[in-house]
């Protein structure tokens, strides 16, 4: 089996990992990431399809983002000028999406550091001054080893190297959510570009075709509640799409229609309840870490933050 080294490895190239890892970079640290997923995203996603010819993108995770620390502000204003990010105001005047999909701001931290996708992490194992990464087929070594997964997914990777973290992962609860991409021949009679709600079975919808970027004749993005979500949990993809499309026209009054194209997601974690203490956490002595939205807060700038919280403390402690 080939084994890479680095110094430092990441797993998890989201938002968290990525932040860390350029920080790093930045630092004149060697840095790698693995992630896997096949390409950048995480829950800052775009699912690509085929509609009449025409090839077109659904941000079915994160639907936007807000910027309000003045690190992460400096952060999206880069992304902006690089044509990663752009103001979308129907969702709030503080709100952004990534351009030409939500995964903009992804794909141009990913392009700065060396990233492995389709690599997923299957076991941890210290020996002597280095961390062993088994990962199917491939291994890698790292003097140090940075985790930045759902709570849930490192709870499973950390329970015995590192049972002090993977204890501290185990307190997190994340909220499953079906997501339900359709694209239509013509434009539904919904005045708004969005629409949430508190109750029923629709927390919230979009028409992914208004954001900045974005084509396509008339294409939506519908999320489940929290309690529907649930309630489909282990249902079939297609009966899912079905019965959410559904529900979407009953919650919105618009006319039904039958899509040229419908497709369904589940984010089995997809709304953590973030712990809310340290924004990351870091071993010195066994040169592990952890980060992630659900140690900051549950938003895509936590995720950041939380990233770039466990940078500094690599950075500070060797």
């Amino acid at each position: 089996m080939n084994t890479r080294t680095h110094d430092i490895l990441v797993i998890g190239a989201g938002m968290a990992g990525l932040a860390c890892a350029t920080r790093l970079a930045a630092a004149g640290r060697e840095v790698a990431l693995i992630d896997k997923g096949r390409g950048p995203g995480g829950r800052m996603a775009a699912r690509r399809a085929e509609i009449g010819g025409e090839t077109v993108s659904f941000d079915h995770g994160a639907q936007y983002f807000t910027a309000r620390d003045p690190v992460f502000v400096e952060a999206v204003a880069d992304w902006e000028a690089a044509g990663a990010a752009a103001r979308w105001p129907e969702a709030g005047e503080d709100a952004f999406v990534g351009t030409p999909g939500m995964n903009g701001p992804i794909k141009a931290m990913a392009g700065k550091v060396s990233v492995s996708w389709s690599v997923r992490a299957t076991s941890l194992l210290r020996g002597g001054d280095a961390w062993r990464v088994e990962a199917g087929e491939e291994a890698f070594a790292a003097r140090t080893l940075l985790v930045a997964i759902p709570a849930e997914q490192a709870v499973d990777l950390l329970t015995e190297p590192a049972a002090h973290l993977a204890g501290l992962a185990s307190e997190v609860v994340s909220e499953p959510c079906w997501a339900v991409m359709a694209g239509f021949a013509e434009r539904l009679d919904i005045t708004a570009d969005t629409f949430r709600r508190e109750d029923g079975p629709i927390a919230w919808a979009a028409r992914n075709s208004a954001k900045p970027g974005r084509t396509g004749a008339e294409n939506w993005v519908i999320h489940a509640s929290t309690a529907r979500s649930r309630e489909l949990l282990e249902a079939e993809k297609e009966e899912v799409a079905e019965r959410l499309l559904a529900d979407f026209f009953v919650t919105s009054g618009a006319a039904s229609a039958r899509p040229l194209h419908l497709a369904a997601h589940r984010w089995l974690y997809a709304m953590p309840a973030s712990l809310g203490g340290e924004a990351a956490r870091y071993d010195a002595q066994a040169r592990i870490g952890i980060a992630g939205d659900w140690l900051h807060s549950p938003r895509v700038e936590g995720a950041f933050l939380s990233g770039l919280a466990l940078a500094k403390s690599v950075l500070v402690h060797g």
